[in-house]
């Protein structure tokens, strides 16, 4: 039997050497970190375990204790995501979260950096009418954001699924390229779970 370390090593290596799911097609797990190292990717990750759906009644975004947030899976599976950055040469990274507190949680338990709020991450969920309206803004600040290092936003399934089409697990990593304009092309998929 494996245990600690050993078995979270080999969890990891597994996971690196899996094929991922493209725009229906399969990538290496080496193409999608490298292209995530490169200028103009960005990691999209859906914040990790969180049990239930939605928020009950009455939350408030300034309230963990009113919101719907991270199982202790969850936040073991937040830890072995930074982990996979780190086994894939990407140790640092500027990091955006959406403002509810399971996706901020999942940000700082990456290990990766600073987390920066980003309220163009929050979740629409329960107010599909301002959908569009964020998702063009989001596309907007994306157009415009820095690109040259790593890059990560953790956000939620319904932000992800404005941006790319990709319906993502909890904890999942979508990687798109930022084209000409606000134009974003998912690059792979990597599962965590």
């Amino acid at each position: 039997m494996i245990r600690g370390d050993a078995s979270r090593r080999l969890c990891l290596a597994g996971l690196a050497a899996a094929p991922l799911l493209g725009a229906g097609r399969a990538v290496r797990a080496s193409a999608l970190w490298a292209a995530l190292r490169s200028p103009a990717h960005v990691a999209l990750i859906r914040h990790a375990v969180a049990p239930g759906t939605f928020d009950p009644p009455g939350f408030r975004l300034g309230d963990c204790a009113t919101q719907r947030n991270l199982s202790a899976e969850g936040r073991r599976q937040a830890e072995r995501i930074g982990d996979l950055f780190r086994a894939n040469d990407v140790a640092r990274a500027q990091i955006f979260s959406s403002q509810w507190c399971r996706c901020l949680e999942t940000a700082t338990l990456l290990g990766l950096g600073e987390v920066v709020p980003q309220p163009l991450l929050n979740s629409f969920a329960e107010d599909r009418g301002r959908g569009a309206q964020q998702i063009a803004d989001l596309r907007a600040w994306l157009a415009a954001l820095p690109l040259e290092r790593a890059t990560v936003l953790v956000t939620h399934q319904v932000v992800i699924s404005g941006l790319s089409a990709v319906s993502p697990a909890s904890g999942e990593i979508v990687v798109l390229r930022r084209g000409a304009g606000a134009d974003l092309v998912v690059v792979g998929r990597q599962p965590t779970a």
